[in-house]
């Protein structure tokens, strides 16, 4: 880690403070439980008052910006903002490594997107990606400095819920590439409709030379922006077509060539062919790119399929929002299954104003698809239920009771698809 040692020193020595001349850095925390000797810890938040634990942990370095007063150690150093420290060391960091960043935002696909991407990019390159949901303002700049001198390719995925997150991430990570994997009705409670999703997920484009950016070209806020283009319409850059659903995989085609991503559903084919032209770009060969799709370590609660006592769930419940509802119940309903069908959907948050009725609107979509019942929970979902008459839809207060009800089954595959917030997951444990 010289160089980030370096980068540190000089930062520091910037701002006349010497006494880090003979630091030693084995790893970067922002969580005081993952401390260990010479760690360099950030004390964010409430992580101040963890100072004195990683001082008996052994960090070599704790920088915090609430010190408790008592602690007078030549390892803590006073800054007046953590996460501008942070984000500060991260950006200078970054000018010093010798790789190439991919930035990607979108409302939908971006973790799916990130992994396939990485899994393709690995087979050629020294790869490292965002871990986990580390991809705000802190979990971005903490991501980079975990970056190793030897890498080649950083893959980071940038979320936002309002104005001007976006240009901040850029700002830190400098990106050399960017995806957009669609625009789509997220954060409506703060951005009010589509057009301001637009703006804000658009905050990367002044970054990224047109070359270098790729878009989902079927979206109608996309298609005007200058890039390449992804999608299933015939202008594209990449036309993707002939999808067809396997047991736990589906294959597609782009550009008349075959590949196949490790997950089912239509979106996961938009995810697979992004990855397809970003190794295209990279030049990876196509046998390469094939075995990387398949080979990708996927993040979970991502159309995630777990076997559970005579229960095939797929686990789709990380985060939910009216797009990826949708194409989650389609995929669902498009899986070669010959067993009763259950989708268990939740309330999807942060909709602003008029979430009932996007709530509706998906009751009416999943009433006309080929899912024998549906189980409704979060307060939400029960409103909009009041606004439908079907038999196959039913509203549970508890998921104790959802489970109950499954119980009763034997050979059934199961959806769970719902915001972050109603932790869908909790059914299968």
């Amino acid at each position: 880690m010289k160089k980030l040692l370096a980068t540190i020193k000089n930062y520091f020595k910037e701002k006349n403070i010497e006494k880090i001349e003979k630091l030693e850095i084995k790893n970067v925390v922002i969580d005081s439980r993952k401390i260990e000797k010479d760690s360099l810890f950030f004390a964010i938040n409430n992580g101040n008052s963890y100072i004195e634990e990683a001082l008996n942990k052994g960090a070599s370095l704790i920088i915090g910006d609430n010190v408790p007063e008592n602690i007078n150690d030549s390892r803590v150093l006073r800054v007046e903002d953590t996460i501008g420290t942070l984000q500060a060391l991260a950006n200078e960091y970054r000018k010093n490594l010798n790789l190439k960043i991919i930035g990607i935002t979108g409302s939908n696909g971006k973790t799916t997107t990130k992994d396939l991407i990485h899994g393709v990019l690995s087979q050629k390159y020294r790869c490292q990606k965002t871990s986990g949901n580390y991809n705000n303002h802190i979990g971005v700049p903490y991501t980079i400095l975990n970056f190793s001198e030897n890498d080649e390719i950083g893959i980071l995925e940038m979320g936002m819920s309002s104005f001007g997150e976006i240009d901040t991430l850029c700002k830190i990570a400098m990106p050399d590439y960017g995806v957009i994997t669609n625009i789509g009705d997220s954060h409506l409670e703060f951005l009010k409709n589509r057009e301001n999703v637009f703006k804000a997920k658009g905050e990367m484009i002044p970054y990224i030379d047109s070359d270098n950016l790729f878009l989902f070209g079927d979206d109608p806020f996309l298609k005007s922006v200058d890039g390449i283009k992804v999608g299933f319409e015939k202008d594209n850059n990449y036309q993707i077509g002939n999808i067809s659903e396997k047991d736990c995989s589906a294959e597609f085609m782009v550009n008349n060539l075959t590949y196949e991503v490790p997950l089912n559903g239509r979106h996961n084919c938009i995810n697979g062919a992004m990855a397809v032209a970003i190794g295209n770009k990279f030049e990876v060969s196509n046998e390469d790119i094939r075995k990387g799709l398949l080979k990708s370590s996927l993040s979970s609660m991502r159309f995630q399929r777990i076997e559970k006592e005579n229960i095939t769930y797929i686990n789709d419940a990380y985060n939910a929002s009216p797009i990826s509802m949708k194409y989650s119940l389609e995929s669902f309903n498009e899986l070669k299954d010959t067993r009763k069908k259950i989708a268990v959907i939740g309330d999807m948050l942060e909709l602003g104003e008029n979430e009932i009725q996007y709530h509706l609107d998906i009751l009416r979509l999943v009433d006309k698809l080929n899912i024998e019942e549906v189980y409704l929970f979060g307060p939400r979902m029960k409103e909009a239920s009041k606004g439908i008459a079907s038999e196959k839809i039913k509203v549970f207060e508890e998921k104790e009771d959802i489970c109950k009800r499954l119980s009763e089954f034997k050979n059934i595959t199961v959806l769970l698809k719902g915001s972050r917030g109603m932790r869908l997951e909790e059914i299968i444990r």
